[in-house]
């Protein structure tokens, strides 16, 4: 449980007892901790293995490896659910940076990187059919940058009336640097979510990746309404 104190006790995040604190745009709010179901699915297998995976090789760092990512902490700080800034562990940051290359493909680095520029994703649409099957995003800029991956991410198939997909994105395909918009996602979307039904709603967002540094950028994010 975090809690941020004034007077009294002024904004709380997490869990005490048998309740969990938050806030949304009604204000702050107390509610029945439940306990999620755990799929187990192979997207959370990869994740979990990538995270276990950095755990030996901060161990494995030398000396001055590991100075360079607890001295750099100062220069990736970020805020936190209070919107306050803080930093990192060093290792913390370590552990970031490499999963997210790992993420898009690319080898974990021992040294702490520089923070540098992650070009941002300017705008993202797409359109689905069920009669024809189709599905394509379209992005800018095109092509994706040097330097840079977009992780083209999507939600299953919900009903159109959902507006919160926020937590029901999943990783679908990662472009490289040169590829080139529109991104035909239609083989990649049904091997992972199944055939297109008209008339339901799917989420869309990409997210940019420094291929260097492992920093990641704002998901822009659309959706649409599969065409019959």
């Amino acid at each position: 449980m975090k809690m941020k104190f004034g007077a009294i006790v002024v904004d709380g995040r997490g869990k005490i007892g048998g309740h969990v604190a938050s806030k949304n745009r009604g204000g702050a709010y107390l509610r029945t901790k439940v306990t999620p179901s755990n799929p187990k699915t192979s997207l959370q297998a990869a994740v979990r293995n990538r995270l276990t995976s950095l755990s030996p090789g901060w161990r494995g760092l030398t000396a001055s490896e590991r100075e360079s990512w607890n001295n750099a902490v100062a220069n990736f700080a970020g805020t936190n659910i209070f919107a306050d800034k803080v930093n990192p562990s060093g290792i913390n940051l370590y552990t970031k940076l490499n999963a997210n290359l790992l993420e898009i493909g690319k080898p974990t680095i021992n040294t702490a990187p520089l923070p540098s520029e992650v070009e941002p994703v300017l705008t993202v649409s797409a359109t689905a059919a069920a009669g024809v099957p189709a599905f394509s995003v379209v992005f800018t800029p095109t092509p994706v940058p040097a330097g840079t991956k977009f992780i083209i991410r999507a939600t299953g198939q919900v009903s159109a009336g959902i507006s919160n997909l926020k937590s029901k994105f999943r990783n679908v395909v990662v472009l490289d640097s040169a590829d080139t918009s529109p991104e035909n996602l239609l083989a990649a979307y049904t091997a992972k979510f199944g055939t297109l039904v008209a008339g339901q709603k799917i989420g869309v967002e990409i997210v940019p990746v420094n291929s260097v540094t492992g920093q990641k950028g704002q998901a822009v994010s659309t959706s649409l309404i599969v065409a019959a």
